[in-house]
Parts: structure tokens; C-alpha cells; sequence
């Protein structure tokens, strides 16, 4: 990873400094795609102040200096909303043994430095320290390939999340509504990506 950059981990109320600086960052780099979220300054610092509400939750910050740059979160798939536990009551896999990975969030120009295999390794170990999980997951929207929004440069995270050891899980997929520039808000189709958390040497 870029030595320039600084990545820390903070947990649960910790975060509580920065959370202005992260809800701002999730607005900016949101509306790109495949989100195209219209965002809103408030409800992403009350959503973020909600995650830090669990004990157990994990932020993973980069920053360039004091700047954030990016910003990754985690908690117990328990303390999620219901709408994120429900594709596990028909599978397999019991939500209780699942941490669960929310957004991660890049300023573009920082993409492509090892910061996301940072994110992934930092919230990975913050699950295998609690204890108690089996697994570590995350759930990504699902959008048409072919979608005329969809820019020509734009590459997706597949062969990134792949590499990482995660597989998508068919049929594992939610609903979530947000505003989506230029329509208002409308529900969006997110499947789960899981892989088993292994077991620290």
C-alpha cells in the first residue's frame, strides 16, 4: 500500500470525531455510479452515528494528512437492520455468525493503491478478534450491464472482491430504497457476497 497514506481503525463511539468528514465523503463519492445516490448530508451522519452505536462496530479511515480520503465499516450482522438479516432465514448460514461489511467509500483519484485490500484486512481481523463469526460479508447493488448511466471507463470490484476470497451468493438479495439522481427514491437490488472467516494462526 501507498505509504503516504495512513489507515486507522477505530471502534464503535470512537469514531464519533470524524463522522462528519466520513457522511460527507459517502455523499461525494455516492453519486457516482453503480449507486447514483442523490445524498443527504444529515441522514448519512445519523446513519453513521447508528453504526457507532453498536460496541462492536469497526471504522477503518485513510487519511492523507488529517484528511479523509476513505472510510469502511463493519458490525454484527445483528446489529444491522432487519432488511439486511432477511436473505439469511432461508439459507444456511446463520445471521448470528456473520459480520457484516457496509460501504466502502475511495475518492477516485486514491483508487488502485491497495487502500481497499487495507479495508478488507482491517475489518477482517476486527471480526476475528471479537470472536464468535463464521463469516464475513457484504452486499452490493445490482445494476445492468448495459445500463446507458453506466460509464464507459467504469471497471466493477468482481475480480477484486474474487481475489479477496468472496463469492456471491444467488438468490441472497435484499431490497433498499434511496434517492437516485434524477428519479427520486426507488428500491435497488443488493445480493450478498460471503466468505468463510477464517480462524487467526
Amino acid at each position: 500500500m501507498d505509504s503516504r497514506f495512513d489507515i486507522r481503525v477505530f471502534r464503535g463511539p470512537d469514531i464519533g470525531p470524524w463522522l462528519a468528514d466520513v457522511a460527507r465523503l459517502r455523499v461525494a463519492v455516492f453519486r457516482d455510479w453503480p449507486y447514483l445516490y442523490e445524498g443527504d448530508f444529515d441522514y448519512e451522519r445519523d446513519y453513521l452515528a447508528a453504526y457507532a452505536a453498536s460496541p462492536r462496530s469497526v471504522f477503518v479511515l485513510a487519511l492523507d494528512g488529517e484528511r479523509v480520503i476513505g472510510a469502511s465499516t463493519g458490525l454484527p450482522l445483528l446489529d444491522d437492520g432487519e432488511a439486511f438479516r432477511q436473505p439469511f432465514l432461508a439459507s444456511e448460514i446463520p445471521p448470528d455468525e456473520v459480520f457484516y461489511f457496509g460501504e466502502s467509500v475511495l475518492l477516485p483519484e486514491h483508487r488502485g493503491r491497495g487502500i481497499g485490500h487495507a479495508f478488507f484486512d482491517r475489518r477482517e481481523a476486527h471480526a476475528r478478534a471479537l470472536g464468535g463469526f463464521r463469516w464475513t460479508g457484504f452486499c452490493a447493488v445490482d445494476r445492468d450491464p448495459m445500463d446507458p448511466r453506466r460509464p464507459a471507463e467504469h471497471r466493477g470490484n468482481d475480480a477484486f472482491w474474487h481475489k479477496r476470497g468472496y463469492r456471491r451468493r444467488e438468490g441472497m438479495t435484499m431490497q433498499l430504497a434511496w434517492d437516485e439522481i434524477g428519479r427520486g427514491e426507488i428500491p435497488h437490488a443488493l445480493t450478498f457476497w460471503l466468505r468463510p472467516l477464517e480462524v487467526a494462526p
